[in-house]
Order: structure tokens, then C-alpha cells, then sequence
């Protein structure tokens, strides 16, 4: 039985991974957080075609009876499967992975160069596994640790 929401999120994301595979989608993520009074489990769901509500419904529908069996979370919790949607927080290595090419946002813990937020487009990882952005024009290495935050955004 998972014991702590990392536990938690890792078992689940074994048990949803074959399932999602199944219906054509992806994992991108699964987090077991409070918001408010509640717990929730919420899978976070991906694929080349974009993600729509039947993607989310029938992936709640075929996790909810395995979710049920192995009985990985002690607690009450609502389940909730969406997509990541266009703005989304890249947390790994594949997130990386997937959005190279994109418009991207980061934010660091301390300020380089006068700056904490950077813009510019997701250059492929540096062979060290540093961040890589396409500013202007001009190639911008961001060590890992520096980087608190990294997410795409979209502007009209």
C-alpha cells in the first residue's frame, strides 16, 4: 500500500500506464494532492491528437475499477483525468522531450543576468542534460538546478 503521495503517484501511473497505452494515450502525469478539504487524484493525459473529454471519460472509466482493486490510496479521494491543456509545467525529462519546439517559460530560483524569467523556444537538452532555449535567435543554457519552474505558454 502506498504510504506518501510521491508512493502514491508512482504506483498509479504503473497501474494507468498499460491502460492509457490501450486508448491510444499517454501519461503525462499523475499528481495526489489536497485542494481544500479534498484529496485528489488527478492522471493527466496526452497524445499526438490532442486530448478530448470521451479521451478522459473512458480513461476514468477503465482506471477506476483497477484503482479500486489494488487499493493503492488509504484515504477518500476524487479521481479526475484531463489534459494537460497548451500552457503545461514540464517536469521531466520527456516533457522536455515533447515540447522541443515550443514556446517555453522559465524561472529561476536566483536571478541570472538581472533575470529570473526567461522566454524562447525549447532547444533538444545540451548533452549534459541542461536546459536549452532559443532566444532572439542566440542559444541560452540554463543548468538544472538553476531552474525552478519550465512551462510552455501561448500567446493570441
Amino acid at each position: 500500500m502506498a504510504k506518501n503521495a510521491k508512493n502514491v503517484s508512482e504506483t498509479v501511473k504503473e497501474l494507468a500506464e498499460p491502460i492509457a497505452e490501450e486508448l491510444g494515450v499517454w501519461i503525462w502525469d499523475v499528481e495526489f494532492v489536497k485542494e481544500g478539504a479534498r484529496r485528489i487524484l488527478r492522471i493527466t493525459i496526452d497524445s499526438e491528437d490532442g486530448i478530448t473529454i470521451d479521451d478522459c471519460e473512458k480513461l476514468h472509466r477503465a482506471i477506476d475499477p483497477v484503482l479500486d482493486e489494488a487499493d493503492p490510496i488509504e484515504e477518500q479521494y476524487y479521481l479526475e483525468v484531463s489534459s494537460p491543456g497548451i500552457e503545461r509545467e514540464l517536469k521531466n525529462d520527456m516533457h522536455i522531450y515533447a515540447c522541443e519546439g515550443w514556446d517555453v517559460e522559465i524561472k529561476l530560483y536566483a536571478p541570472m543576468n538581472g533575470s529570473k524569467l526567461f522566454r524562447g523556444v525549447l532547444l533538444p537538452l545540451a548533452e549534459n542534460g541542461n536546459i536549452l532555449l532559443d532566444i532572439a535567435g542566440e542559444t541560452v543554457e540554463f543548468e538544472r538546478s538553476t531552474v525552478a519552474k519550465i512551462s510552455t505558454y501561448f500567446e493570441l
